[in-house]
């Protein structure tokens, strides 16, 4: 659009010498750019706690600004008190830094799905094989919404939830509990409620798994599913719930670490044609893309640098590291690197900063 306009203001200018010169259209503004490198690369990924309270490195980088959330679980909670103090504490830690990020809060993640995957006591109260079997959408939202009041009082600001993975025979999802249906439409419906509730709270809603993971029959954290059917398949009807949720406007998607044969030979998050082209281009998403955990088992042969690089190359923005801090800054310092040396543009990093940024923003 802004190409087309400043060539048309230049055709006007020649074919009017006289006129006054035309004044210059602006340049979307990017506030990426304007952070030092280290600080843009931090804005892409999220970090971990080992325990209950927050770790003087991990609060260091924070005030630096080069950390863009953390994802919670079962380990970092002792009591409700005991979190709402650690959550607390890492927004007062962004607070100190830098100024252009003292608006923006911290990403602070959770998996509360209900059911089997839950790190957090009160609601969900239903998983969501649960509310599938009772396929009732207003039941789907007031579940949502009573999840986001329990986590905004402990100072949780984005559920990676819900899982839109079809719920087929024999697929892990169904067998844990964590789909809302076999069908697209009831998993859109349900799993598009659920995330209204969340939003209607205050809370941020993540659509997992990308492309979907409703044939895989392995944990996914423990091998690597391998989705082995025709492309003509996955897009009528596993990433039908996908469109949905791109469409209701749910501000992330998560991509899986399954193989897709009919699009690429590598996992789903390090993947091009998956994470960008099919869910951005064929899907229509346009919110922010955050990978599955980078640390899993499944993957675990591939080192951190390796794993960040990838992921980013791939067209993620958010780069989950779930386990270690060492491996989240190794991530990150191998990004920095692969920008110093020219292997990866600037501006790269920095598309997916703002990406992340405007998320941060859209809390306030």
């Amino acid at each position: 659009m802004i190409p087309a306009l400043l060539a048309m203001v230049a055709a006007l200018g020649a074919a009017a010498p006289h006129a006054a010169p035309a004044q210059a259209v602006a340049a979307p503004t990017s506030l990426a750019s304007s952070l030092t490198l280290r600080q843009s690369v931090g804005q892409r990924v999220i970090g971990s706690l080992p325990g209950t309270t927050v770790p003087a490195a991990l609060a260091s980088e924070i005030r630096r600004g080069e950390l863009g959330g953390v994802i919670l679980f079962a380990r970092n909670i002792s009591s409700r008190t005991q979190l709402r103090a650690l959550t607390a504490q890492l927004q007062a830690e962004r607070q100190k830094g830098p100024r252009a990020l003292r608006s923006r809060p911290l990403l602070i993640m959770i998996d509360q799905e209900g059911g089997l995957v839950k790190r957090l006591s009160g609601a969900p109260l239903l998983s969501p094989v649960q509310v599938a079997a009772r396929n009732d959408a207003s039941l789907a939202r007031r579940t949502g919404v009573a999840t986001a009041a329990n986590l905004r009082s402990v100072g949780v600001n984005v559920n990676l939830a819900p899982v839109l993975d079809l719920g087929l025979p024999g697929s892990s999802v169904l067998e844990l509990g964590r789909t809302y249906g076999s069908t697209p439409a009831q998993v859109s419906r349900l799993g598009g409620a659920f995330a209204d509730g969340l939003r209607a709270g205050g809370v941020l809603a993540s659509a997992k798994h990308f492309p979907g993971l409703g044939r895989g029959g392995d944990d996914e954290d423990l091998r690597l599913n391998r989705i082995d059917v025709p492309l003509a398949t996955l897009r009528a009807n596993d990433e039908l719930p996908f469109r949905d949720a791109a469409r209701r406007g749910i501000p992330l998607v998560m991509v899986s670490t399954g193989v897709y044969p009919a699009l690429d030979s590598r996992p789903a998050m390090f993947s091009p044609r998956i994470a960008t082209q099919e869910l951005r281009d064929v899907v229509g998403f346009r919110g922010v893309v955050v990978t599955d955990d980078l640390e899993v088992p499944a993957i675990a042969h591939l080192s951190p640098e390796r794993k960040a690089l990838a992921a980013v190359r791939a067209g993620n923005d958010l780069l989950l590291f779930c386990q270690t801090e060492a491996a989240a800054d190794r991530g990150a310092a191998a990004l920095v690197r692969a920008v110093q040396r020219g292997q990866l543009p600037r501006a790269t990093i920095d598309a997916g900063a703002d990406r992340s940024l405007a998320l941060q923003a859209s809390l306030r």
